[in-house]
């Protein structure tokens, strides 16, 4: 007698809740500290943030051609702009080709709320930027937490959480996880190299961006549990 095939197996969610969970405890810890440290004043932080700022600024005077690669990045591949623009394609397609609206509209609220609060903590800390005698680039508003960071931040983990959730296959995975982390830190390095942002100006933002996807995640999978939307 021939046993019934089986249907498909179950895909468990991921990242884990638990994972996504013990995220969401410990990454705001973190932050709350940074951003105490930040708008303290703390010595020890200014210092080693100036040590940084000075030796990368004068690699970036020395080093012209790299400078201007990454200005390109900076401002036009790794611009929020541009990271807003992917994931609203993302959202489209999501409305346009599955009529996923829940998730569609959760990665637009997340967005926008991980916007509004790095905002607010920009107005809020108003940290100056670092001022050098011979700038590279400008930037405008004040320095914490690095708006660019953040965006990218969001934008890369929550594009990785989506492909999860319509079980994408491995190598796309593997793939979208290797430009996100090139993304994520490479826009990191070209806020310091270019001298618009102190080094924790531009943890912070990674920070606020991991809190802003695992709280989207965490909130997302404890709605709709594990399945696709």
């Amino acid at each position: 007698m021939r046993s019934p095939p089986l249907g498909p197996p179950l895909r468990t969610p991921a990242p884990r809740t638990a994972a996504v969970t013990a995220a969401v405890l410990a990454v705001p810890s973190v932050l709350l500290l940074l951003l105490l440290l930040v708008a303290s004043s703390w010595r020890p932080l200014r210092a080693l943030d100036g040590d940084i700022a000075r030796t990368t600024h004068r690699w970036a005077v020395d080093e012209p051609g790299v400078t201007q690669v990454f200005r390109v990045l900076t401002d036009w591949v790794w611009d929020p702009w541009t990271m807003r623009a992917l994931g609203a394609l993302v959202v489209l397609r999501l409305v346009w080709r599955r009529s996923s609206w829940w998730p569609a509209l959760w990665v637009t609220a997340a967005g926008v709320l991980g916007t509004v609060a790095q905002q607010s903590l920009k107005a809020a800390v108003g940290r100056a930027r670092p001022v050098w005698p011979d700038p590279v680039d400008s930037a405008h508003y004040a320095a914490f937490p690095s708006g660019h960071a953040m965006t990218a931040t969001v934008v890369c983990g929550l594009l990785l959480w989506l492909l999860q959730l319509y079980g994408a296959g491995r190598a796309l995975r593997r793939t979208a996880l290797a430009l996100a982390v090139v993304s994520v830190g490479g826009v990191g390095l070209t806020r310091v190299w270019l001298g618009v942002h102190w080094p924790s100006d531009v943890l912070g933002g990674w920070l606020l961006g991991a809190l802003v996807v695992a709280l989207a995640v965490m909130t997302h999978e404890r709605l709709f549990g594990s399945e696709r939307t």
